[in-house]
């Protein structure tokens, strides 16, 4: 599964599609020009417990890293995984 990535400067989503219909997504809004706040995290019944929404927030960090953005957490999925990796993700916290 290829995870995808949308972004228009405003907003984004990373997100898996299967079959042409999104399966996963993990959405965030940009607060200002360095900080993103992920605000949801969906996955579908059938890819529940399979790591996806963990992979989307990798997905997300390198994103991050890449950009040099930082992170807040309005979705509790998205700030239960920051909390248990934060020695890991520090340098995405804000």
């Amino acid at each position: 599964m290829e995870i995808q990535h949308s972004d228009n400067g405003k907003e984004g989503s990373f997100f898996i599609k299967i079959d042409g219909q999104k399966e996963a997504e993990m959405t965030y809004y940009y607060k200002d020009e360095s900080t993103i706040d992920i605000d949801h995290t969906e996955i579908s019944k059938t890819l529940q417990g399979k790591g996806i929404g963990y992979e989307l927030i990798e997905e997300a960090v390198r994103f991050m890293r890449n950009k040099n953005l930082k992170a807040v957490t309005s979705c509790s999925f998205a700030k239960a995984i920051f909390e248990k990796k934060q020695a890991e993700y520090q340098d995405v916290i804000k």
